[in-house]
């Protein structure tokens, strides 16, 4: 599940790494240098491309930008987990239903 909430920070615009380890962990608890291999992983897949820049003023940062088919695998993972999200509440609210 993580690759999708990669996915889905890219989604929303290229990202630096340490910008992608921040936004995660500020939503879900996640152990330090979990995203770098993610982030390589989705690379090697070829669902996200890279490129580096100097907007910092610093030194160049390397950024993270989803690809045409990164953007499809990402539509069509979160497809699949709003379904599964859906089926488990729907168990769970049949289950317990005085809750």
């Amino acid at each position: 599940m993580l690759d999708l909430c990669v996915l889905s920070l890219l989604h929303g615009g290229d990202r630096y790494g340490y910008d992608v380890s921040e936004a995660l962990s500020r939503r879900i608890e996640i152990a330090d240098g979990t995203v770098y291999p993610i982030l390589r992983k989705l690379k090697n897949d070829g669902l996200v491309t890279t490129y580096l820049s100097e907007d910092s003023g610093g030194p160049p940062r390397k950024y993270y930008s989803l690809t045409m088919t990164g953007r499809a695998e990402y539509r069509r993972r979160r497809a699949e987990w709003i379904a599964f999200a859906r089926a488990v509440d729907d168990m769970i609210k049949e289950e317990c239903p005085d809750e």
